[in-house]
């Protein structure tokens, strides 16, 4: 058997989803919307369980599943869900100056990943999720 095309073009399963990612956001670079996915994954990561955010991971394409884990501190206690707006705010918080992130910007990156991913896998991933965790991805 075959690699599986995530395995083999990576980059180029990346740049779709962060083509999509753009689009969905209504942003005119790539470069910006780079920061809102960021922001989306780092944030969503922050508020899981070491655990959770491991098994969210497993379901991730191989250059957003290192995204979603860059610079993390496994070892931090996980905060609760805040608002949407609180959210959002961590979102746009995360390299602030260069952050383009719209109001919708959970749901956009939501949207583009629904794209890249197994749609079943997904939902399984989020169901083993507390009802907060699963309302992030809400699109």
């Amino acid at each position: 058997m075959p690699p599986p095309f995530e395995y083999q073009n990576p980059t180029l399963q990346f740049e779709r989803f962060l083509v999509a990612a753009r689009d969905h956001a209504g942003l005119a670079t790539t470069n910006m919307a780079w920061n809102m996915v960021v922001g989306v994954l780092h944030t969503f990561r922050d508020h899981l369980t070491l655990e959770q955010a491991v098994d969210f991971a497993q379901v991730l394409p191989p250059v957003v599943r290192a995204l979603f884990t860059e610079d993390w501190d496994p070892r931090r206690s996980p905060t609760p869900f805040g608002s949407r707006a609180e959210l959002l705010a961590e979102v746009r918080a995360v390299r602030r100056e260069h952050n383009f992130s719209p109001d919708h910007a959970i749901e956009a990156v939501a949207r583009a990943l629904r794209e890249q991913i197994d749609p079943s896998a997904f939902q399984r991933a989020l169901a083993a999720l507390p009802p907060p965790a699963r309302d992030y991805w809400a699109a």
